[in-house]
């Protein structure tokens, strides 16, 4: 099962033993199974996962491919036997029912972007001396010996930062709210605020 979520935010909690925890609050958005793949149309089976987004216009390409969405912005899907393809019915909408405290999850975000950032903030460098003249405090030193000629591919140099896809894996749930449609995930997540993420179950 995946389902598309936004963050809420981090905060703490004390569980039964009294014991602190870490937690990122996660409001599942409306998603819905809108097409069935199978192995006599597609070659395979699975599940396509829809979620609409009504603040943006989707492409026509996308609208006339889930006429019954509106604004059908970000789609997924899950291969699947067919059994469960057989199972499952056009527009079931997922919900925190499928969820239960104690299931371990994978969560696929969008970490905050940082810029163009040096090699101390983006790689952890240790600086230089800042006295006895030092002028080589935040530089990051030598990028390669004298033979080649040439930087190698993958030096640790300074460049871009953040703004990448980042999966986290085995993030447990730690509560339900079914009213709200909510579910609390142990741990930090990736991502700023009201962002959006992709949670595989």
């Amino acid at each position: 099962m995946k389902v598309f979520a936004n963050k809420i935010g981090t905060t703490h909690i004390y569980d039964e033993k009294n014991n602190h925890k870490i937690v990122t609050v996660l409001q599942l958005r409306k998603t819905t199974v809108e097409k069935l793949k199978t192995n006599d149309s597609d070659g395979y089976c699975a599940l396509v996962f829809v979620e609409s987004d009504p603040k943006i216009k989707s492409k026509k390409p996308v609208q006339g491919q889930f006429k019954n969405v509106v604004n059908p912005r970000y789609i997924t899907e899950e291969r699947v036997s067919e059994e469960k393809i057989q199972e499952a019915k056009i527009s079931d909408e997922l919900r925190v029912d499928g969820f239960n405290i104690g299931d371990k999850i994978t969560v696929v975000s969008k970490t905050k972007g940082k810029g163009f950032q040096g090699t101390i903030k983006r790689h952890s460098f240790n600086t230089g001396p800042k006295t006895h003249g030092s002028h080589n405090y935040r530089q990051p030193g030598s990028i390669g010996a004298t033979y080649p000629e040439r930087t190698l591919k993958g030096k640790k140099m300074a460049g871009h930062m953040g703004n990448v896809v980042h999966t986290q894996k085995n993030k447990m749930v730690v509560r339900v709210e079914q009213e709200l449609n909510r579910i609390w995930i142990n741990g930090h997540i990736s991502g700023a605020n009201k962002s959006r993420l992709l949670i595989t179950k």
